[in-house]
């Protein structure tokens, strides 16, 4: 629990809320329902340990503050989530209606938990320890299974590694939500592009036999597509992108998009986890991925 005022405002309410929604109360301290509340959310915020913050603000000392909230009476909460007010209620709250209000809102404690293993896995691959963040992402799954960033994650790493059966097994939950999501179709069409080179038996040199047939015809869609299948099942994935943008300097439309389908799920792979920087600046875009967005801007708006 914090007090604030009008000075420290938009650091500890505002900045704040970009992270951890705040709560803000308004009290005074002749105002008796204003002593029933206060203890009961002093008592949640540590309850609920971290996932909001308790801001105080005293009505009569910052009536700038109230005069921007409306505030007319007393007590009165305003729940601060990135930046904006999201909900609120008037007057003082029994414990049970006060933590059905949080609950509504806040993250549970399984995914702030989810939320800090992935935060750990992706600490781990930066320091080159692939077997401590593919544990982390397994446990981040495990505890809150509805996140799909983190199923993400852990789909992909587990078929960069070449664990293309536990991929499946722990993609299988998410599966019917590919169509609707372009990152979860993304981890589709690379489990596809695999089963694509499994069943042909396309091997390593199966690269000589797309060649020759897009040698005798340039615009052989299908071996210029299978080619960019077969480049992707290896993790080419740039040389997988210059065959689909072959394909679509020359026809854009072929078999429903595919190419393009493909080729924006192969960026989606590609892209690095965001590196965090200093509030207002914007990170850094990888040179690889912003060049073949840029290719493939230019040929699909061309």
């Amino acid at each position: 629990m914090i007090d604030v005022t009008l000075e420290t405002f938009e650091t500890e309410v505002v900045a704040a809320s970009m992270t951890t929604p705040v709560l803000v109360d308004f009290w005074a301290p002749w105002c008796g329902p204003c002593k029933t509340l206060g203890p009961v959310l002093e008592k949640l915020e540590v309850a609920y340990a971290g996932r909001f913050k308790l801001a105080k603000i005293d009505s009569d000392q910052e009536q700038q503050l109230a005069s921007m909230f409306g505030i007319r009476s007393i007590p009165t909460c305003v729940l601060m989530m990135n930046g904006q007010p999201v909900d609120g209620f008037t007057g003082a709250q029994p414990e049970g209606q006060l933590r059905a209000f949080l609950d509504k809102h806040l993250p549970s404690a399984e995914e702030l938990q989810a939320e800090e293993q992935e935060e750990q896995a992706q600490e781990a691959l930066a320091g080159g320890d692939t077997e401590g963040a593919l544990e982390k992402l397994q446990h981040a799954v495990a505890t809150d299974p509805a996140n799909d960033e983190a199923r993400f994650d852990y789909v992909k790493l587990l078929l960069q590694l070449g664990r293309e059966d536990d991929a499946k097994v722990a993609f299988a939950p998410v599966i019917a939500k590919a169509e609707g999501s372009r990152r979860l179709g993304a981890l589709k069409a690379w489990m596809d592009a695999l089963d694509f080179a499994a069943i042909n038996a396309y091997g390593e040199g199966a690269g000589a036999q797309f060649d020759a047939k897009i040698a005798a015809n340039k615009r052989d869609f299908e071996a210029r597509f299978g080619r960019a299948r077969w480049l992707m099942a290896q993790q080419r994935w740039t040389d997988a992108m210059d065959e689909l943008l072959e394909i679509l300097m020359r026809d854009k439309s072929w078999n429903d998009e595919a190419a393009r389908k493909t080729y924006v799920a192969i960026l989606e792979i590609i892209e690095p986890p965001k590196v965090k920087v200093a509030e207002g600046q914007i990170p850094p875009e990888d040179p690889v991925l912003a060049t073949y967005r840029r290719r493939l801007s230019s040929v699909v708006l061309s």
